[in-house]
């Protein structure tokens, strides 16, 4: 169990826990998992972070076959600009290694975005906070259970 999983249990959300063999050589980490479990690259996202100018760290959620876009997370945080945080710090502050930091469970409490592409589709798929390990869940309660914002700061 990840502190992702053990809070969804917690709360009773719906979810369903997806594994894979996870491959230490694979360039993308949530395209691997839509490769190895089948999926519409579209319903994967990615936790991605991000810091302000005021040192602030964000969580962003967005699909993995696209990027997150900067200056729209900026507008949706009410920051001036925001940069990708520093790995070692994003994994500090989260208590996640890269590659399977979950937008649940995190060690700190961030302010967190989901890309608005999420809020159409039945589920979605994001690191259950391991390499290899997938949770399905509703936008909303993804949403629900890390306090988010849903705001268009994905790019294609």
């Amino acid at each position: 169990m990840t502190p992702a999983l053990d809070l969804l249990k917690k709360v009773r959300a719906e979810h369903r826990i997806h594994s894979y063999e996870h491959d230490p050589k694979s360039a993308s980490y949530g395209l691997e998992a839509a490769e190895k479990l089948g999926l519409d690259p579209a319903r994967v996202f990615k936790t991605l972070l991000a810091s302000s100018e005021k040192g602030e760290l964000l969580v962003a959620v967005v699909p993995v076959v696209g990027s997150l876009d900067l200056k729209a997370l900026a507008q949706a945080a009410g920051v001036k600009k925001v940069e990708m945080a520093d790995p070692a710090a994003a994994q500090r502050s989260t208590g996640y290694l890269l590659g399977g930091i979950s937008p649940l469970g995190q060690k700190k409490r961030l302010r967190t975005f989901i890309d608005v592409t999420a809020q159409p589709l039945a589920t979605i798929f994001v690191s259950a906070g391991r390499r290899g390990l997938e949770v399905e869940l509703t936008a909303l309660a993804l949403a629900e259970n890390t306090q988010a914002t849903f705001a268009p700061i994905g790019r294609m």
